[in-house]
Parts: structure tokens; sequence; C-alpha cells
């Protein structure tokens, strides 16, 4: 149970300071013998720093009441 709380711990640290990502994809627009015309999209992922923030607590918690029964 201590590791699941330390992973939930880190888990909720990362996702506090880092508040999103972008994916990018390359789709084939246009491929006429060797022309080849593509595009990329960005599309960003967003989460918010209180889903972060409720991971770190449950993290903390899991700590505490595992330490309580060992």
């Amino acid at each position: 149970m201590r590791a699941l709380g330390i992973i939930l711990i880190v888990a909720g640290v990362v996702l506090m300071i880092i508040t999103g990502i972008n994916v990018t994809r390359k789709e084939k627009v246009l491929d006429i013998g060797k022309l080849e015309i593509n595009k990329e999209t960005t599309t960003p992922i967003n989460w918010s720093p209180i889903l972060g923030g409720v991971l770190l607590v449950g993290g903390i918690a899991v700590l505490l009441t595992s330490k309580k029964n060992a």
C-alpha cells in the first residue's frame, strides 16, 4: 500500500506542474505519384491542476493509513 501512496503522490505533483500536452498528427492530404502533400494538426490535451491535488491528497491519505496498519 505504501508503494501505491508514493505513486499517487508523484503523479499528483507531476499533474499539478504539467497541466497539458500537445499531440501532433501527420495526415496525408494528397498523394499523386511522387507528389505528396501532408498536413500536421496539433491537438491540445489539458487537465485541471485540481486533479493533481486530488491525487496528492489521496496519496498522502494512503500513506498515513498504511503506517497505522503496519
